[in-house]
């Protein structure tokens, strides 16, 4: 288990250059412009009654990324399929019918938050009625409800490895962990889970002995996430625009924080404004915060110390609906806003003005990107829609550029975990003389871990002698060191700190 967990953050580096993916060298798309074409527009309604959306969520797996997840205010969880064939002359509520495949009654009050787990055979749903319920899919039923919260439970998120551990925030300002294997008590099949641990007052405001107890946005969590690293969990408030970091294994007060302002406890040196969601990439070292500034900061996970390293603006963050999600390749930023558009930035690029994405006539609230398909993501709106759209470069409209963009998608597509591993896996077998004859493989950087630097093929002879030694002992150094200090997310050593942010995440605009 430790062995697994200090190497996860090395294998996410190690596929980033196993895909080619330099961020300076070789950007999401090229310079020219960006279009935001719309696929479809589905309408949230049952019964004929239109319902506003408040969370959707894109399947984790490559074999199912093309369905998506829709809870609402009413408590009703519906399934679509994104690659129906849609008319262009036809209605939102014929789109319904025609891509939704499911939907049920998953809650008494309104669903919050919905999370893919188990290889997206089980759907995870949390709500208003204070609790968070397990559903089998396949079955279409309810297997588990996590109880302990006394407020709606607005987050939650599950282990980066083990879908069984899952950590949830609510408005009554506790964070809790769980463990959907500790089930309790049982009644109509339905299996009531205790949670394992639970911290109350995590973000409590500066003046939360003047309010009455009853406000709960004087405490309330408003995101929390569990970090690549399986052991830290980031969790933000209403109250500030704080962001703590907690250690899973003691959590009794938090081990990292940081803020736009320099010092988050001093409220007359700005006023502070409450975070709204959180977001990660696939490797856990890029992290966003959507804040009521209207602002939303980017941190590195490996310079946590010096505050975000950017902050983008155009959007309008009036309430704690509105949610950004950050790319899998932590390229783009997708945003919702009070405004009625969703608006997408540049990561590399934060000066530049954002894409506007036009099509919602209210608030666009819930927001998320395909995991594997490039480019498609999904918007969900108080107009009681949830549309999808398709970003593509105004260059692949031209049949000639065909390759190019499969270029672009080989490189740009993140990678799982386990696929990362089974790809760094393959790459420690011998190779013949003649596997790197093809001009794609030579498009490929060489992959070399720990095993193979002490093994060198004949590729790599070819290096300088001071340059391999020195890559010898990073090599050798790293996966040690990460070894004995599991919160290497959070505090790296030096040599990794220094190679990872120069030459792989660390983007000058």
């Amino acid at each position: 288990m430790e062995k697994s967990r200090s190497r996860s953050v090395f294998i996410d580096i190690g596929f980033r250059e196993l895909n080619g993916f330099r961020v300076k060298k070789r950007p999401f798309f090229s310079d020219s412009e960006l279009i935001c074409n719309e696929i479809a527009g589905v309408s949230v309604e049952h019964d004929g009654f239109r319902t506003p959306p408040l969370a959707v969520s894109f399947c984790k797996s490559s074999r199912n990324s093309q369905l998506f997840a829709v809870s609402d205010e009413d408590g009703y969880v519906s399934l679509f399929n994104s690659n129906k064939k849609f008319a262009s002359s036809a209605t939102h509520q014929e789109n319904t019918e025609n891509a939704r495949f499911r939907d049920w009654v998953a809650h008494d009050n309104a669903v919050f938050d919905v999370s893919w787990i188990k290889g997206d055979s089980f759907l995870l749903t949390a709500s208003g009625d204070q609790t968070i319920k397990v559903w089998d899919v396949e079955e279409n039923k309810c297997t588990g409800v996590l109880i302990g919260h006394t407020g709606t439970v607005k987050s939650m998120c599950s282990h980066p490895t083990n879908s069984d551990l899952l950590v949830s925030g609510s408005r009554d300002g506790c964070f809790a962990l769980w463990d959907l294997r500790c089930k309790s008590s049982s009644h109509k099949e339905e299996f009531c889970i205790i949670s394992t641990d639970m911290v109350k007052g995590a973000h409590l405001s500066p003046l939360s002995k003047r309010i009455r107890r009853r406000k709960a946005a004087s405490s309330s969590i408003t995101s929390v996430l569990y970090l690549k690293d399986e052991i830290t969990i980031a969790t933000a408030g209403a109250p500030d625009s704080a962001l703590k970091f907690w250690d899973t294994r003691k959590l009794k007060v938090p081990i990292a924080q940081a803020s736009p302002q320099s010092d988050p406890t001093n409220t007359k040196e700005k006023r502070a404004h409450g975070i709204v969601s959180l977001s990660q990439d696939s490797s856990g070292t890029f992290l966003t915060a959507s804040c009521k500034d209207n602002s939303i900061y980017l941190y590195n996970m490996l310079q946590l110390d010096k505050g975000p390293v950017q902050s983008f603006s155009g959007c309008r963050i009036d309430s704690f609906f509105v949610r950004t999600m950050i790319s899998p390749d932590a390229e783009y930023i997708l945003s919702g806003s009070s405004d009625g558009n969703a608006y997408i930035w540049q990561v590399n690029k934060p000066q530049e003005d954002p894409i506007i994405v036009k099509g919602h006539d209210y608030e666009v609230t819930a927001v998320d990107w395909s995991p594997t398909d490039i480019g498609k993501i999904a918007t969900a709106s108080d107009d009681f829609t949830v549309r999808l759209w398709n970003i593509e470069n105004n260059r692949c409209s031209n049949a000639n550029t065909t390759a190019s963009a499969c270029r672009v998608k080989r490189r740009v597509t993140a990678l799982s975990n386990t696929e990362a591993k089974e790809r760094l896996e393959m790459n420690k077998e011998p190779e013949s003389p003649n596997k790197h004859s093809s001009d794609a493989d030579k498009s490929l950087p060489i992959i070399r871990t720990p095993e193979t630097q002490k093994n060198k093929t004949s590729l790599l002879s070819s290096l300088p002698s001071s340059s391999s030694s020195e890559e010898d002992k990073t090599c050798e150094r790293t996966p040690e060191t990460a070894f004995n200090s599991p919160s290497s997310v959070l505090n790296p050593p030096s040599s990794v700190k220094r190679r990872t942010i120069r030459d792989y995440f660390l983007v000058t605009p």
